[in-house]
């Protein structure tokens, strides 16, 4: 009955402000609430502040005790979503899959998949040397086994 409330109560606050979507909810056996939400402008503690209050606000504490966390997925967390993936276009990723790790530039994201480019040096077709080449690659979002966005200062 708890968990079925809360659950309600984050759905109907993610309606209302729709930037916003879950990437983690849990509840542990001693109610102990853990939400971790994304937005398409990212997340700021104005919008943490308004999840745990559209929880907090509409459970009676008499009746249950619990402890609430709301949390952003924060810059260094893989991403899950492939709408994360689209807020991200045009930033720098370091996605893993099965047989290969590639750090390359995020040009597209779709429902099936991500398009990424990058720059290679490669062996040159006649003579000795090495020339840089444009790379690019489709992957399927069930290929990758994990992506990253690369922070650079």
């Amino acid at each position: 009955m708890f968990n079925t409330t809360v659950k309600n109560l984050l759905e109907e606050a993610l309606e209302e402000r729709s930037d916003l979507f879950l990437i983690d909810f849990t509840i542990s056996n001693d109610q102990s609430i853990n939400i971790i939400i994304d937005g398409d402008n990212g997340v700021r503690v104005e919008d943490c502040m308004f999840i745990s209050r559209a929880i907090e606000h509409n459970i009676d504490r008499e009746e249950h005790d619990f402890s609430l966390e709301v949390a952003s997925n924060g810059a260094t967390a893989p991403l899950v979503l492939p709408r994360q993936f689209v807020k991200n276009i045009g930033r720098t990723l370091d996605v893993r899959t099965k047989t290969e790790s590639i750090e390359a530039a995020l040009i597209n994201a779709s429902n099936e998949g991500i398009e990424l480019s990058w720059k290679a040096r490669e062996q040159k077709p006649v003579g000795k040397g090495k020339v840089t080449v444009q790379k690019n690659a489709k992957i399927a979002y069930n290929d990758i086994v994990e992506a990253k966005v690369m922070i650079k200062f």
